[in-house]
C-alpha cells in the first residue's frame, strides 16, 4: 500500500499496523508525528539538538508500546505529547544552562533582511520569556499557543483537570505578557 494510501488511516490503526509488521505503516506514522513531536520539544526547551534528541527517544518508545497498544484508550498523539513533555521537562530539571544565542534561529528565505532580524529578536525573546515561566505554565502555553491542541486534550496530556489548564494558561499569559510588555516597540509590535 503506498504511503500516500495510508493518509486516511488513523494513528491507532497505523500503530496497530506497524506492531503486527507492517513497514509502511511505521513510515507513514514517522512522517505524520515526527515534525509535530519536534515542534513540542522545540518550543519546550529552545533547543534545537535537545528537541530532536527528545523527539527521537518519544518515536523509540512509542514503537516499543506498539505490541501493547489498546485502541481507543488514548490518542496516539496524547500519549506521544506526555511522552515528549516528561521527557522534556526531565532535561529541564538537569539543569543544563544553554543560551539561546548557542541555538541556531530558523531562517524564512521569503523573508527580507529586516524582517528576518525582526522575527529572530521576536523568537529570541519569546523563547527566553517562555523560559522563565514555571515548567507547568510552559508546557500548557506551548501546547495550547504552539501545538494548537485544545483544553481537554492538554488536561489529558498533563494530567490535570481542564479548569487546572485554563488556570494555567492565564497565569502564564499573564506572566507572558508583563514579561514582554516593556519591549513592544522593540520587537516591532507598536504598530499592531
Amino acid at each position: 500500500m503506498p504511503l500516500d494510501a495510508m493518509s486516511d488511516i488513523s494513528d491507532d490503526a497505523l500503530l496497530v499496523l506497524f506492531a503486527n509488521g507492517d513497514r509502511l505503516a511505521a513510515r507513514a506514522l514517522t512522517l505524520r508525528l515526527t515534525p509535530r513531536v519536534l515542534n513540542h520539544a522545540y518550543r519546550m526547551l529552545g533547543n534545537a539538538a535537545e528537541a530532536e534528541d527528545v523527539a527521537q527517544e518519544a518515536m523509540l518508545r512509542l514503537w516499543k508500546i506498539a505490541p501493547d497498544w489498546r485502541q481507543g484508550e488514548a490518542l496516539v498523539t496524547t500519549w506521544l505529547y506526555r511522552v515528549v513533555a516528561n521527557l522534556c521537562t526531565d532535561r529541564l530539571r538537569q539543569a543544563r544552562p544553554v543560551t539561546l544565542e548557542a541555538t541556531a534561529e530558523p531562517v524564512d528565505p521569503a523573508q527580507g533582511p529586516v524582517a528576518r532580524l525582526q522575527g529572530a529578536d521576536q523568537e529570541k525573546a519569546l523563547q527566553q520569556a517562555l523560559a522563565r515561566l514555571p515548567d507547568r505554565q510552559r508546557q500548557a502555553i506551548v501546547l495550547r499557543h504552539m501545538d494548537d491542541l485544545g483544553n481537554p486534550q492538554i488536561a489529558e496530556i498533563m494530567g490535570l483537570s481542564v479548569e487546572a489548564v485554563e488556570s494555567l494558561l492565564a497565569r502564564g499569559k499573564r506572566a507572558l505578557s508583563a514579561d514582554l510588555i516593556d519591549r513592544r516597540e522593540e520587537l516591532g509590535f507598536a504598530d499592531e
